[in-house]
């Protein structure tokens, strides 16, 4: 088996229990500000560097950085669904707006620099999109919690199907599909389940602002690709990424106090 496929197959399901356990203790803003971390993408693009080599890298990188936009259309319409409808209709329209919107992004061939101002704006307007919900229900274990491991083999399952179909599929499409809304499709229809559609829209809501440190170690990394050595590459981007994941706490904070 690949080293890119085991690590995703480990990586997701570990994510998704911590972020699940971050969800029940501070609930679902800070849930989903976690999960945005590149912790996935980031060693799978790193694998990718080490098999294919840094040009390969350098291309995927940029597609998983475009892809940020197909995640937040993902996001915004399973807001605005499930305020209508339940899980498996919110959940089908969510995949069927990515798909869409992963079709459109592999046709455009726009400078990093550029594919960057893009998802930083998308980021921007994206919280206003969201529909206006009854405020979650206050964090703890919900009812029925043993769901833990059958949301980490879910993970694994998905991950597992994500990464067949996309075996075939160049440098910019493996790129997009590392960013593949795992987190949010388990995520949010363990939660909708448990906790109702405001936990769900909260916790998707809250995954924006993570998005940003995600942003940026994918720029860094593609930039740093094209000109240095892959281990500064990587050090550099994932050492952006955590400032910008912290200098975030302060907007998470103010998210709480609405």
């Amino acid at each position: 088996m690949a080293p890119a496929l085991l690590l995703k197959l480990f990586l997701a399901p570990a994510l998704i229990g911590g972020v699940t356990l971050a969800g029940r203790r501070w609930g679902p803003t800070v849930a989903g500000w976690l999960s945005a971390f590149p912790i996935v993408a980031g060693p799978v693009l790193l694998t990718m560097t080490v098999e294919q080599g840094p040009a390969f890298a350098a291309s995927a990188a940029q597609g998983t950085l475009s892809a940020v936009l197909a995640v937040l259309a993902f996001s915004v319409a399973y807001a605005h669904v499930a305020m209508r409808a339940g899980i498996a209709a919110s959940m089908l329209a969510a995949l069927a707006v990515y798909g869409l919107a992963v079709a459109g992004l592999n046709t455009l061939r726009l400078p990093v620099p550029v594919c960057f101002a893009l998802v930083l704006a998308a980021l921007g307007i994206t919280p206003a999109l969201f529909p206006k919900t009854a405020a979650p229900a206050p964090a703890g274990k919900p009812a029925n919690g043993g769901d833990l491991p059958w949301r980490m083999a879910a993970a694994a399952a998905l991950v597992l199907t994500v990464s067949y179909g996309a075996a075939a599929m160049g440098p910019r499409l493996s790129g997009i599909f590392a960013m593949f809304p795992t987190m949010s499709t388990v995520l949010v229809g363990f939660s909708h389940a448990r906790q109702g559609n405001a936990f769900a829209i909260a916790l998707l809501r809250g995954m924006v602002p993570g998005y940003y440190s995600f942003a940026v170690f994918c720029l860094v990394l593609s930039l740093q690709l094209q000109a240095g050595t892959e281990l500064q590459a990587f050090g550099t981007a994932f050492a952006c990424a955590l400032a910008v994941q912290f200098a975030t706490r302060s907007l998470i904070t103010r998210m709480r106090a609405r």
